[in-house]
Parts: C-alpha cells; structure tokens; sequence
C-alpha cells in the first residue's frame, strides 16, 4: 500500500524548535518532488516549503524564509522539515506530499501532487 506518513508534531514554546519527517511505504522519495503543506483552522492549505526530485532546488514560503530548511536523507528515505525559532503563527497542521513529475513546479497549484500524509499537528504556545 502506497502512503506517506509524517511524525514530529508537538507543542512548543514561541522561539524553540521542531523537526517534521516524512516517510513512504509502497515506494522510494528520492526522485519525488515532496512538498510540505500546513493548514491552520479556518484557514486555507499553503504550501510552505517544497524541495525538488529532479534537481534538488528547494522552495520557501516567504513567512518562513530563513527559519524553516528541507532537506532530504536519501539512506534514510525521509525528507525532513526543520522549524526553528517558530511562532504561534506557524501553529498548523502539517502534511507532506509527494510527485513524480518531472515538470512539477513548487508553489503552482497547476502541479498536482499523487500522494499526501495524514498530517501532524504543530502547536506553538507559551
């Protein structure tokens, strides 16, 4: 069975930090363009980071430019979203999404992705 499973969510206090995973069953990350995607309640689903499987270029939501980083752990088979100094307004739940797409463009809600996590919820709260 194909999906993909996150972990790492948590409750923190404003300024610390977390590490979200994204794992597959069913198939390999390293060629999939993955995505990372949170939504907060009463608010639409954005795409705050993205790192591609063709060349490696990484996207970044400007409200997390300089404090998220993805990165991927090939042997491991996981992409990793690394959040430090976090605010409340990072409060969200998180999913991770894969696609083969050679073509696919981060960002551009033209470019599906195949497969989505269950999420994992992130709360920042002093």
């Amino acid at each position: 069975q194909v999906q993909l499973v996150e972990s790492g969510g948590g409750l923190v206090q404003p300024g610390n930090s977390l590490r979200l995973s994204c794992a597959a069953s069913g198939f390999t990350l390293e060629r999939y363009n993955i995505g990372w995607f949170r939504q907060a309640p009463g608010k639409e689903r954005e795409e705050v980071s993205c790192i591609s499987g063709s060349d490696g270029s990484k996207y970044y939501q400007d409200s997390v430019k300089g404090r998220f980083t993805i990165s991927r752990d090939n042997p491991k088979d996981t992409v990793s979203l690394q959040m430090n100094n976090l605010k409340s307004e990072d409060t969200a739940v998180y999913y991770c999404a894969a696609s083969l797409d050679p073509e696919h463009v981060c960002n551009d809600p033209r470019y599906e992705y195949e497969y989505w996590g269950q999420g994992t919820q992130v709360t920042v709260s002093s």
